[in-house]
Formats: structure tokens, C-alpha cells, sequence
């Protein structure tokens, strides 16, 4: 059974896109960007991107599980640039963790970001990029940033796809669009 649903255009990285919107709280709906397996999309925003931070002094990408797992891997490839992913589970063999609590808007509920043990002497001392997918409320951005404190780096830049929302606060996010909220 297919639902249909309202779409939101957009067009990013010369890549166009129907985004679902979707009601997160009574009376707000956003568009969803869902970039796995969109191979099309997460190489154009990654090229996009790349160019974006080209002349910026980093050293190493951060992004937090699940969604923006992919634009990592292929702005990794782009910039030769490792990257580390935060986990949102803790398994054993993550050894001693660094966390952080943050709060989704896609989820609605308390996630912990997790730094596992085997990434902590990569980051320690590095200056950083963190980066999402959609930045909405800036949450995931705020316990990436908790984290990468906790492991002696410097967040020198966040980066995504879109931000979300009030345009006005996201003006220091390097970021190839905006997606409205919608309200009503």
C-alpha cells in the first residue's frame, strides 16, 4: 500500500530532490532529507561541500549515526580527510566511551552520542568538523561539540546538507541550503 504524501522541492548541489514532509509535533511537519542510499545526492553534496571547506584548517570529520553516515564516507573521500562516526548505542567493544546526551527532533527522545575508545587518541588535539545532514535544532551539533570537548578537540566548523528552521541562527553553518518548518 502506497501513502500519498505532500512533498516539499528542493534542489541542492544541482540535484533535485521531493522531500516528505512529515508532522513531528501537533501543527508542524518538516521536509525529510534521507540521503541513504541516494548515491546521486550524497556525491553531489559531498563535491559541494568539499569546495565549501576548501581553505578551511581541519583535520578531521565528525558526524553522528545513522543518516549522515554516508555524506561523511564520500566528503571524506573528497577532502582525504579521515572521519569519526558517534555511535548512539553503546556496544562492549566501544571500550571507554566518551558520551554526551543530545535531543533529536526526528526522534523527539533523549539519544547519547558515544566517542568509541578507539577514536579518542585520533581526535585528541585535532581541530574538527562537525557535520549532520539536516541541522534543526542544533542538538546533535551541541553533544558532538560536548563530545569532542570531552576528548581534548576543537570544533573549528559545522557543516551540513540544509539547516532547518530560523535561517537567522544557522548563519556561522556551512551548509549548501534551507528547509523551512512548516507550521499549520
Amino acid at each position: 500500500m502506497t501513502t500519498i504524501r505532500e512533498t516539499y522541492p528542493v534542489e541542492v548541489a544541482g540535484v533535485k530532490r521531493q522531500l516528505p514532509l512529515f508532522e513531528v509535533a501537533p501543527g508542524v511537519r518538516i521536509a525529510v532529507l534521507n540521503i541513504l542510499g541516494d548515491t546521486q545526492l550524497v556525491q553531489a553534496c559531498a563535491k559541494a561541500l568539499a569546495q565549501r571547506l576548501d581553505g578551511a584548517a581541519y583535520d578531521i570529520l565528525v558526524t553522528a549515526e545513522a543518516k549522515s553516515i554516508p555524506l561523511a564516507h564520500a566528503l571524506a573521500v573528497e577532502t582525504n580527510k579521515p572521519y569519526v562516526v558517534l555511535r548512539k548505542v553503546y556496544k562492549p567493544y566501544m571500550g571507554v566511551a566518551l558520551s554526551a546526551e543530545t535531543l533529536s527532533i526526528t526522534t523527539g527522545q533523549p539519544q547519547t552520542l558515544y566517542l568509541d575508545e578507539k577514536d579518542h587518541n585520533l581526535v585528541r588535539g585535532k581541530r574538527i568538523v562537525v557535520m549532520d545532514d539536516v541541522i534543526s535544532t542544533g542538538s546533535t551539533l551541541k553533544g558532538m561539540r560536548m563530545v569532542m570537548q570531552k576528548a581534548g578537540a576543537e570544533v573549528v566548523l559545522e557543516a551540513g546538507i540544509f539547516t532547518e528552521g530560523d535561517r537567522d541562527q544557522w548563519n556561522h553553518i556551512v551548509a549548501l541550503g534551507h528547509l523551512p518548518v512548516f507550521i499549520g
